[in-house]
């Protein structure tokens, strides 16, 4: 039986060793917290790494029932950064040297049954730690704090230890058992859909640490239809069940190729993005929803099928997510850049044999990364990881994410960070130029971030330049038939050290903020896929926002066969994807400076529309050169001078587009599969700004944890467009049983922000109120349920 003790623990940030021994009525001078927690909540900017770094102590007191004398009895933190020691009624009962994997302690011989027990957990978060990542400088915070959940499990003495299913895509699976005292004991096992049908017995059975089960019915586990399987267990004796395991599976097989990754015998071109655990004020410590988020994030909204975990093993909340939704994961071991001594490198083996044993039946994870990131080769530590990842996983592949080309590959895949796109040239190497080991795959793991650093209200060229880079290293990796995908960095912006990212201790890299609102370069990625359409116009089309009033190339980015372009309501044109990135299902429409892109604006034009883009002079480029250029070709024969000719095109120009002192257009732009329409975006001055706001949720439940729900706000015009310059403080005020999780107030950056509600115990209902000076503009009402901890 599992009991989640994740509320009511107290906390000091300063641990002692008298809190072993402190009186409980003295424990109320502390504070009273939930887990997930952070050591310290930080601002949003200018954060710094040592308000987190501390040796910080967690104090829980639980009555234990005399009944479970004689059981075994352990206690699980998923996750304590960095460094925990737990102490069990004054008694040290082990120590766990990562913050990133779980970490388990039998407390059966130091509980007193039939008492009140205390359990005292010290946490140190400082990153003078001897341990992965620490030792030089990282680019991340690391935060501090039990941020993901603690719970107790009692069993009896023979009960099952560990259980792994090595499935694969001929629908038999092999499952692997550790069990204690089991020697005597029958096994029985039963494999359940996700409706609870039953597909597959194992009837009892001598107990053996392996049995083999083929399921004839089951389904495939891919990325587009996760099916998945439970695996259910029962060690039982004389009749008895002394023991049950689930282990939730999918039916699989994951090969790697010189030219890439097959899943079930067919090849998958891997389009993904890097994700950090970490989000704005908390650091790691937020609760399931929120992990699950981003995995939908991902799936739904950015159309990826593929996420690198960056730089360490992540949630299970968001693995068990990507499980459900077919996205692929590549997990690594925590680390950046440094390898320190011999203690040091025996930690990282150490972490790669529990992150094996600890994720290994999520069929989403389908490479372990078994090097420390960007480091430098060092082949007697890669091959202790390379051996530990295969001993315990044979079923899946390793890789090592590495800056270095002709690195010592010892692992199955070459995964390397390209970030050699610097805006006017090749958007990646090829893998020729980067390992000479051609018959293993190869994966870009990185690219674009700190090449191109971009803020949500970075200006209009800048945020456009920021999408065109990650379409230029798409399309280029594509070409490229033996690069097995790609992992941009990243899905979104970070704190970081002082060392890193822009002077406020934020990474602009990724192609989201902080709050996961999109920028301009999430339409890149969710123009890829096929299952919603997409129009995102990088122009608010003011000539005031580009030099000498010259808008320049509008990239529209959209999964549509073409776009029209109307002014006014009159047909401007129609629109198709650039030849320019011809490996791209769907490349960008370039309107005004691309030849290949344009139609006619008028069935007067009869010249051919390459040669109608490529007439005329230059004085004017992008979408107002464009129609001045095809005004020239159309309307520019006879005996008038050129620069007649020239000045009666650019007063064309100036009529269609308008000019300074002009009144300004309505543009409307159409994305078209064949005749139909499939998505509009109307551009036209700014009238009036309100706030959009998309929560996750309107349910919380504060159950095993806290629950949060994540509220990401935008502020639009009256044709639903960002209003990008948008930079008005908005207040936050909670009515009822939730609170804020952060600061009562925030400014809109790049004209969005977010903020987060978390429960706080109680049942009812909850209300958020969003106030933009001193109008309320949206409310946000929650159905709030609670239950507490059974101990």
């Amino acid at each position: 039986m599992r009991y989640q003790i994740n509320h009511n623990w107290y906390f000091t940030q300063h641990y002692t060793g008298s809190l072993n021994s402190m009186p409980s009525e003295k424990l109320e001078e502390l504070e009273l917290v939930q887990i997930p927690h952070t050591v310290q909540m930080l601002p949003l900017r200018y954060c710094s790494e040592k308000d987190y770094q501390m040796v910080s102590a967690y104090i829980k007191e639980i009555d234990i029932p005399k009944d479970w004398e004689g059981k075994c009895v352990t206690l699980t933190l998923e996750g304590a950064a960095h460094q925990a020691e737990v102490y069990c009624n004054g008694k040290s009962a082990g120590i766990h040297g990562c913050g990133y994997t779980a970490f388990e302690v039998d407390i059966s011989e130091l509980l007193r049954y039939g008492h009140t027990n205390r359990i005292v957990v010290k946490v140190d978060s400082r990153e003078s730690l001897d341990i992965p990542p620490f030792g030089y400088v990282i680019d991340y915070m690391t935060y501090g704090g039990i941020y993901r959940p603690v719970y107790l499990e009692v069993r009896e003495n023979m009960h099952f230890r560990d259980v792994f299913v090595i499935p694969d895509d001929r629908r038999h699976l092999e499952a692997k058992i550790e069990a204690e005292g089991a020697r005597d004991c029958q096994i029985r096992a039963r494999v359940l859909g996700e409706d609870g049908e039953v597909y597959a017995r194992l009837e009892e059975q001598n107990f053996q640490d392996h049995f083999h089960m083929h399921v004839p019915r089951a389904k495939l586990w891919d990325t587009e239809d996760p099916c998945l399987y439970t695996l259910q267990l029962e060690l039982v004796k004389f009749g008895n069940v002394m023991d049950t395991a689930q282990v939730r599976f999918g039916f699989r097989r994951i090969e790697m190729k010189q030219d890439g990754c097959y899943l079930n015998g067919k090849k998958v071109r891997i389009r993904g993005l890097n994700r950090h655990q970490s989000w704005p004020y908390m650091g790691y410590a937020a609760p399931a929803r929120a992990q699950r988020l981003d995995a939908e994030i991902l799936k739904y909204e950015l159309g990826c099928n593929a996420v690198r975990t960056s730089h360490y093993p992540q949630s299970h909340a968001f693995l068990d997510r990507c499980d459900e939704l077919g996205l692929l994961v590549f997990t690594e071991i925590p680390g950046w850049q440094h390898i320190g001594g011999e203690k040091w490198k025996d930690q990282a083996v150490k972490n790669t044999e529990d992150m094996v044993r600890q994720y290994r039946n999520h069929p989403s994870i389908f490479m372990w990364g078994v090097r420390i990131n960007e480091s430098r080769d060092d082949d007697d530590l890669y091959r202790r990881t390379v051996e530990a990842a295969h001993s315990l996983d044979p079923s899946r592949p390793t890789g090592g994410v590495r800056c270095l080309k002709n690195s010592s590959l010892l692992e199955d895949v070459y995964t390397y960070n390209d970030f050699s796109h610097t805006g006017d040239n090749p958007g990646c190497d090829p893998k020729e130029a980067v390992t000479p080991d051609m018959e293993k795959a190869y994966f870009i793991t990185e690219y674009g971030g700190h090449m191109y650093p971009t803020k949500a209200f970075d200006d209009e060229e800048h945020r456009k330049e920021h999408a065109m880079r990650h379409v230029r290293v798409l399309d280029s990796a594509a070409a490229h038939e033996d690069i097995g995908g790609t992992f941009g960095w990243c899905m979104f912006d970070y704190n970081t050290h002082k060392d890193f990212g822009s002077g406020d201790r934020i990474c602009y890299h990724g192609v989201m903020d902080m709050f996961r609102n999109p920028k301009l370069a999430a339409s890149v990625y969710a123009s890829c896929q096929e299952r919603w359409p997409v129009l995102a116009v990088s122009s608010t089309m003011s000539i005031g926002d580009h030099p000498a009033g010259q808008i320049g190339e509008v990239a529209v980015f959209t999964n549509g066969e073409k776009v029209r372009l109307y002014k006014n309501d009159t047909l401007a044109g129609e629109y198709f994807p650039t030849k320019k990135y011809p490996h791209l299902a769907h490349p960008p429409v370039l309107i005004g400076n691309d030849p290949s892109a344009a139609a006619p604006v008028s069935g007067q034009a009869e010249t051919d529309k390459a040669d109608a883009n490529q007439a005329g002079g230059g004085r004017s480029t992008g979408l107002a050169g464009w129609l001045r250029r095809l005004y020239l070709s159309v309307f520019g024969e006879g005996d008038k001078p050129q620069v007649e000719k020239e000045e009666t095109a650019l007063q064309e120009e100036e009529k269609y587009m308008g000019s300074w002192g002009e009144e300004t257009a309505v543009w409307k732009f159409e994305a078209l599969q064949g005749d139909q329409v499939t998505r509009t975006v109307t551009v036209s001055p700014v009238e009036q700004i309100h706030l959009e706001g998309i929560c996750d949720t309107d349910v919380l439940v504060d159950g095993d944890t806290w629950d949060m729900a994540t509220v990401r706000l935008r502020a639009v015009d009256q044709n639903g467009n960002l209003v990008p310059y948008a930079h008005d403080v908005l207040r936050f005020e909670t009515e009822g049983c939730i609170a804020i999780c952060g600061p009562a107030a925030i400014a809109l950056e790049g004209g969005m922000t977010g903020c987060y509600i978390r429960t706080t115990g109680e049942e009812g209902e909850g209300r958020l109120c969003v106030y933009r000076g001193e109008e309320k503009e949206l409310t946000c009402t929650f159905s709030v349920k609670a239950y507490r901890d059974r101990l």
